[in-house]
């Protein structure tokens, strides 16, 4: 009689690069994970369809950062150059998702360019419609800006069109708030600021309606797929949303999230599948269609 299960194809594994490492990194506040060379990349994957998981999101971690995050839209670029070797190996075997932000690339660990101590919306679309050009140009099949500019959807699918990429799909962070809950994903991609906070250009998690205008606006600029993030606390927004906006939905099942589960599971204090399971079918319930997850692996073992 049940009437809402996790399928594999509701699933999108998020892969950390790092251009330094040699092996793989493992991620102290993210128990059981890793930051990867690129090579191994290719193992990842490689296991991901083993499992029949057809989707995933990319992170870079650079070697080197500067003002502008220069090295997110490099040719080179360790994202441009994992998006080239994994369609080079799999083709359409796989759907590849990159995310567009600068807060891995800038010295400063902003998600945009800082001008006089403060985060500068205009300059930072153009920085932003630099990225999802070169990842389109490497072979990526749907961008997802993240960074919470004002326009980026409209700003990334005019630079998309122009450049001959009008087929190219837009995942839009429409709802992203500042949470907590983005510590350990902090720590993985290296991205902490190094002043100030997000809350200029993230969403303040009080606030419902703000989100719903961000959701409409996004999908007016050319948003293809709408994202609420984080997910757990947000199950009200992702309902809300998925009766309101006839579009396909994304919720990301955060770093903090994850983090919660295997802790309190290494304690024995939970059975960590069952945790596991329950959260991401009320994610799905609640009206997802897509779920962002570290999981992605472990539910790709277990379902039937």
């Amino acid at each position: 009689m049940r009437k809402i299960r996790v399928n594999r194809s509701d699933l999108v594994y998020p892969i950390f690069v790092d251009e330094r490492a040699q092996k793989p990194m493992p991620i102290e506040s993210m128990p059981e994970y890793f930051r990867l060379p690129i090579e191994y990349v290719i193992k990842e994957v490689q296991q991901m369809i083993d499992l029949n998981i057809k989707a995933l999101i990319l992170f870079g971690v650079p070697s080197k950062k500067d003002e502008t995050g220069s090295q997110a839209f490099a040719t080179d670029g360790v994202i441009q150059r994992t998006i080239r070797e994994l369609k080079r190996e799999f083709g359409d075997q796989i759907v590849i998702m990159t995310d567009i932000c600068l807060c891995e690339y800038t010295t400063h660990g902003h998600c945009g360019i800082v001008k006089d101590g403060e985060v500068d919306n205009d300059s930072t679309l153009k920085i932003l419609e630099k990225v999802a050009v070169s990842q389109a140009q490497a072979g990526a099949d749907i961008v997802a800006p993240s960074a919470m500019m004002d326009g980026q959807v409209k700003a990334i699918r005019d630079a998309l069109d122009d450049s001959g990429f009008n087929h190219l799909g837009i995942m839009a962070y429409s709802a992203k708030y500042s949470s907590c809950f983005y510590g350990p994903f902090r720590e993985a991609a290296e991205s902490k600021p190094e002043f100030g906070d997000r809350k200029s250009y993230q969403m303040d998690y009080g606030n419902l309606n703000e989100a719903l205008r961000e959701v409409e606006l996004d999908i007016r600029e050319g948003a293809d797929i709408v994202m609420i993030k984080p997910a757990l606390p947000y199950l009200d927004l992702i309902y809300r949303v998925k009766a309101k906006f006839e579009i396909p939905l994304a919720a990301y099942n955060v770093s903090g999230e994850y983090t919660l589960v295997k802790a309190a599971a290494q304690k024995g204090w939970i059975d960590e599948k069952s945790a596991i399971l329950e959260i991401l079918t009320s994610i799905k319930r609640a009206g997802a269609d897509l779920i962002i997850t570290y999981f992605a692996k472990d539910v790709g073992k277990w379902i039937d």
